[in-house]
């Protein structure tokens, strides 16, 4: 990857696993993950091990019993959401094969409208400017903002940005935890007048206590991102009141199945979320915007990890990008593969 720089921390590689998942009747499902160690506690490693576990535990096996091969891996071991969403992933892909429809149409879905926003990592306040008003030139109309280093500094790059752009832009803030208590509550002030869609993730996910109080005096709509892994991290935000939104990520739910449940405990409490990801390839990608298309709930689009600095694109098929509107493939399970010249440089085990 070309570096990109957020709060916890610059990234210069994705940490990705992919695997095949072959059944007796000729099917085959795919799945990816991408490792984020300041976040989930994984790495592409440990991902890589895990993987080696868990298909033992699944040979010779029906696929399409999804609730029970996704217990068994849970039973194995405790978190390694990472990990899991791949197999996840696999599982999904292979159940719309055999019913034969795109996955978002398996999980009950529609078409609709899928416009992801453009990310700005880290940066000097008038270098990340003059990084939005590219952006703009080309066709974005959502811009969202890394921030989380310095709260003072972090004001202007948002107040520099604005300024630059216009009122057209829609922007939106991620502090990737970034911020204690007393930065939160004065940036988030201070920003009111910036016209802010939301801000991701402004404190730590030891502070989750504080967050009903900053979402109190903050004139900025506050979503949750690594405060939430799984769907009782998201019903104890929402019963704090501690958020308006929640962020989804198949690396930290574990992949489709948990997914299902954060999104339905958020549209039951009426908190609208955002599909999102960490460094994935349109592979996995592809997958998320099937799932983002079968879920009225999920109204916030985050998809532009294939868009963050990969320097090649390994996959086959999958989804494609309109500009910043994305349209999956209408072909049977997720619709994409890998390039198998570009596997032929990994490492490869098969269990």
């Amino acid at each position: 990857m070309h570096p990109f720089q957020i709060a916890t921390g610059t990234m210069y590689n994705a940490q990705n696993l992919f695997i095949r998942v072959e059944t007796d009747e000729g099917l085959t499902g795919v799945g990816e993950c991408s490792a984020f160690p300041l976040i989930t506690g994984e790495s592409q490693a440990t991902c890589f091990e895990m993987a080696r576990e868990f298909a033992g535990l699944w040979k010779h096996k029906s696929a399409l019993d999804i609730t029970e091969r996704l217990k068994e891996l849970d039973n194995y071991t405790a978190f390694n959401t990472t990990a899991k969403s791949a197999f996840d992933m696999a599982l999904y892909d292979l159940s719309a094969q055999k019913a034969g429809l795109p996955l978002y149409k398996f999980l009950k879905g529609n078409k609709k409208t899928l416009e992801t926003d453009l990310t700005i990592g880290i940066d000097e306040p008038e270098l990340m400017a003059a990084k939005a008003v590219e952006f703009k030139n080309n066709g974005v109309r959502i811009i969202k903002i890394k921030l989380g280093k310095d709260g003072k500094t972090d004001l202007i790059r948002v107040q520099k940005i604005r300024a630059a752009v216009g009122d057209s832009i829609k922007l939106r803030i991620d502090a990737n935890q970034g911020w204690d208590y007393e930065t939160a509550k004065d940036v988030l002030v201070k920003m009111g007048d910036c016209d802010i869609e939301f801000c991701e993730q402004p404190m730590r996910q030891w502070n989750d206590h504080l967050l009903p109080s900053i979402r109190k005096i903050s004139p900025i709509k506050i979503m949750a991102d690594e405060s939430v892994f799984d769907h009782h991290d998201a019903e104890r935000l929402i019963h704090a009141g501690a958020c308006d939104y929640v962020n989804i990520k198949f690396s930290k739910s574990g992949g489709i199945a948990e997914a299902l449940r954060i999104n339905a405990a958020c549209e039951k409490n009426k908190i609208p979320c955002m599909m999102g990801g960490m460094l994935e390839s349109r592979l996995a990608l592809t997958a998320f915007a099937h799932f983002a298309l079968s879920q009225d709930n999920i109204q916030f689009y985050d998809m532009d990890t294939a868009l963050l600095g990969h320097k090649m694109d390994p996959v086959t098929g999958g989804v494609q990008y309109k500009g910043y509107f994305l349209e999956v493939p209408e072909t049977a399970g997720i619709g994409a593969d890998m390039d198998e010249n570009f596997l032929k440089g990994g490492e490869l085990i098969v269990i």
